[in-house]
Parts: structure tokens; sequence; C-alpha cells
């Protein structure tokens, strides 16, 4: 690859990369079975080398697996973390799930046959699960920051932080799954992005949590 090449469209190319070793993989698994695909099967259903593939994931199981949700960079972390007290923390944290989706590896055709596919391996879906879970780690200590950026004197309270902060992320984790099942269930010719049904759900959520409160 030329040194010169933008930053973004090296980004670009190798998202496009990730992506088609993913369909590729799914693909070869939902129609001969898990057992009779090979890493060469892929690159040559992806036009990659095995040596490519290697460089993206550990095994075929890991391709099958995915990402889990990740963040884009530190500079949108600190403008999450930097929000104030606007009193508005799940709108904030809609755009970072939404951003987040927005710039994720996986397209709808993606997401669909891994669905395919965990229904008929169920022990794949653990592997989808441990990086969930480690994105919820995660999440849960961003949270924590911009609880303390908010609230200083949670700092004289961990306890109390940890708690409010692990409370936050199983409610933006019941957002992120509503907003999943709702794109998920749509027609599969929609066009519809994961992250406008992310800020749809955390827009209610927000809506919700001000009808609940006192007056």
């Amino acid at each position: 690859m030329p040194a010169d090449e933008p930053t973004g469209l090296r980004e670009r190319k190798r998202l496009a990369t990730r992506q088609a070793i993913q369909r590729a993989v799914l693909r070869l698994a939902l129609e001969r079975g898990l057992e009779h695909v090979t890493i060469e099967d892929v690159s040559r259903e992806a036009d990659i080398s095995p040596r490519t593939f290697f460089n993206y994931f550990v095994s075929k199981e890991a391709a099958i697996a995915g990402d889990a949700p990740d963040f884009l960079d530190d500079e949108q972390l600190a403008v999450f973390v930097e929000g104030g007290p606007s009193g508005d923390l799940m709108g904030d944290l809609g755009d970072l799930m939404a951003d987040a989706a927005d710039h994720a590896s996986e397209s709808r055709e993606t997401v669909m046959l891994r669905r395919d596919l965990h229904s008929r391996y169920p022990q794949l879906f653990a592997l989808r699960m441990a990086g969930m879970r480690a994105f919820e780690d995660d999440l849960a200590g961003v949270i924590s920051k911009r609880l303390l950026h908010d609230r200083p004197e949670y700092a004289r309270e961990p306890e109390k932080l940890a708690s409010r902060a692990r409370l936050v992320t199983m409610v933006a984790f019941g957002a992120l799954r509503h907003a999943w099942t709702c794109w998920a269930e749509t027609d599969r010719s929609s066009e519809e992005a994961l992250s406008t049904r992310l800020r749809d759900s955390f827009l209610q959520v927000r809506e919700l949590l001000m009808q609940s409160s006192p007056a």
C-alpha cells in the first residue's frame, strides 16, 4: 500500500477487507457447515491470501464471532466525558453508541448472516458474548468518568459511583438490545442504519426518565 495513501482511504480499505472476510466465513459456514470450512476456503471466497486473513482474525471462529462494539477514539470519548451537567446523559450515550455503530466493520448483511448461523450453532454465541462483556466493562468505565465529571462529589463515594455507573451501563445495554432487535426484525432489504435505531431507543429511554421525574 502506498505510504502516502490517505489515512481515511486506508481505513475504508481495512474495513472493507474485514467485512469481506466475515461475510465469506459466515456464508460458507451456512452453506457447508462450520466443520467443513477452512481458512483457505474463506481466503479464496474473500479474494485475499491466508496470510492476510490472519492479519485480521486469529481463527475462523473469531471471524464468525465478529467485532464487539467499540468507540472511535480518545477524542470522541473526551467529548462524551466532558459533556457537562446538562442532564442529558442518555442522549449523549445514544450519540456515542450510534457513532460507534456508524463506523463499525459490520454491514447489515453480515449481522443477519451471523444471526442465522447462531441459530444453527448456539455455541458460537458464547464467543460473541465474551466480546460484549468486555465492551460492557469498558462502557462502565467511560460512564464512571462522565458521572465523576458531572458530579465531582462522587470522588468521596467510590462505591456509590461504581454502583451508579453499573446501573447506567445496564440501562444502556437494554437500549442497545432494544435497538438491535427492532433493527434486526425489519425487512432485510431495508436500508435503515442501526445508528438510527440506537438514537431512537436512547431517546425513548430519556423520555421515559423525564416522564418519571417529579415535576
